[in-house]
């Protein structure tokens, strides 16, 4: 996938030195927010959803105030919080520049192919593609808030 930038200095819209500036300008910043999806989350059984957490999620995230980051970044706290911004955790420069502010409308189609969603993540998980599930899940991720 190319970005805006990419493809117009290659198309030749703009020289080097435009390219230059662009691209330091825009570095870890997003270009504009990301719009929620236009989805329905449906209600989930946070005990279910702590289950999957520990099955699903326990090996590269923590999920408690002030855990550390494992593979994967802490995710207390999670909702409300730009993509890509928790510190002390190396983020890829796509999801640091998705636009996306954390919400139960993102995560629930985010977990379904998180590469897809973002691409260019790091994150290596096939997802979720049982709705349940996800609504779980999402409604536990929720309760790990202050």
């Amino acid at each position: 996938r190319q970005t805006w930038g990419s493809s117009h200095f290659r198309s030749g819209h703009f020289d080097a030195r435009q390219w230059s500036h662009w691209k330091a300008r825009s570095k870890g910043r997003p270009a504009m927010s990301r719009a929620e999806p236009d989805v329905e989350v449906p209600e989930g059984d946070i005990k279910k959803g702590a289950k999957l957490f520990k099955t699903k999620c326990a090996q590269c995230h923590t999920d408690t105030k002030g855990g550390p980051a494992k593979q994967g970044p802490n995710l207390w706290g999670i909702l409300g919080r730009p993509a890509g911004s928790k510190e002390g955790f190396p983020y890829s420069e796509s999801n640091k520049t998705s636009g996306i502010v954390w919400s139960e409308k993102h995560l629930y189609v985010y977990l379904v192919a998180p590469t897809k969603y973002i691409v260019g993540t790091k994150m290596v998980f096939a997802g979720l593609k049982k709705e349940k599930e996800r609504a779980d899940l999402i409604t536990y991720i929720a309760s790990r808030q202050d």
